[in-house]
């Protein structure tokens, strides 16, 4: 399939930004991506219609009663049948910052066995209690598994923001060992943060931006094709989006969250 072909569905509800920026970085290279209300496609739109499908960052519905709840439940709700069968095809499904919170209340994040009817994990509020919106380090740590990081070396370390009042990674307590095992066995950990050096932040704040449990950022379903991270890619496409880029004498043209939609894109062609 040839770039111009990909067919990228960009969902929205009332709450949700940095749609517009997701939907320009998949415009950069070359393919067809739409900003659709949720009830736009409930009435008239098909997801199967789409190659791939991005719940980008934001406060869905004012993050009431969990950040990402209500639009996981009202996605779950109207889109389920198709969503499954979005996910059995294994097309490319990210969640960014709320959109991550989105894909953990619907069960299709870790997913270790499948979407789980219940969530296994939880995006709880920072630790110290705070609004983050700063830039950070993330470690990658996928070995291959994870189809939107094949184009980013193994422990790279990445530079992109995070903005969020409820980024805390966690699994129950009982849970911890078992769950976080599971990860490493299926190759789904796929971003820690950590220090400009690589050094993991050790829950240290503020190298770790929200007390995520063993500083995790971003992690994948057992396929590799449903992706949730905190930090927004979008907001580190282009170098001069780079909070430095005003003191470097050559600027880069592209920042580190090019390389996320480069692998999907990647994919996709190879995929369809």
């Amino acid at each position: 399939m040839k770039a111009k072909e990909i067919r990228v569905c960009v969902m929205r509800v009332g709450g949700t930004n940095c749609d517009a920026e997701t939907k320009r970085a998949f415009d950069e290279l070359g393919a067809r991506a739409e900003v659709v209300h949720l009830n736009e496609v409930v009435k008239n739109r098909n997801i199967l219609d789409y190659n791939a499908l991005v719940f980008p960052g934001g406060f869905s519905y004012g993050d009431y009663v969990r950040a990402g709840a209500i639009w996981a439940t009202g996605t779950l709700t109207k889109l389920r049948k198709d969503l499954k069968r979005f996910v059995e095809e294994e097309r490319p499904i990210l969640g960014i910052c709320n959109g991550f919170q989105v894909l953990v209340e619907a069960g299709l994040l870790p997913a270790f066995e499948g979407i789980s009817e219940y969530p296994e994990t939880t995006l709880a509020t920072n630790i110290p209690i705070g609004y983050r919106c700063k830039w950070i380090y993330l470690r990658h740590e996928n070995s291959g598994n994870c189809i939107f990081t094949k184009n980013i070396p193994e422990d790279k370390v990445m530079h992109i923001p995070v903005a969020h009042g409820e980024g805390r990674f966690l699994f129950a307590k009982e849970n911890e060992t078992k769950y976080l095992q599971k990860l490493y066995d299926n190759d789904q950990l796929v971003f820690r943060y950590c220090n400009k050096d690589g050094e993991y932040a050790n829950g240290e704040f503020p190298v770790n931006p929200n007390g995520a449990f063993h500083d995790i950022a971003g992690i994948c379903n057992p396929a590799g094709t449903v992706f949730g991270l905190m930090p927004h890619p979008e907001r580190a496409f282009y170098g001069w989006q780079l909070p430095d880029w005003t003191k470097t004498e050559h600027a880069p043209t592209f920042g580190d969250g090019k390389m996320v939609f480069e692998s999907m894109m990647e994919y996709l062609k190879k995929r369809f």
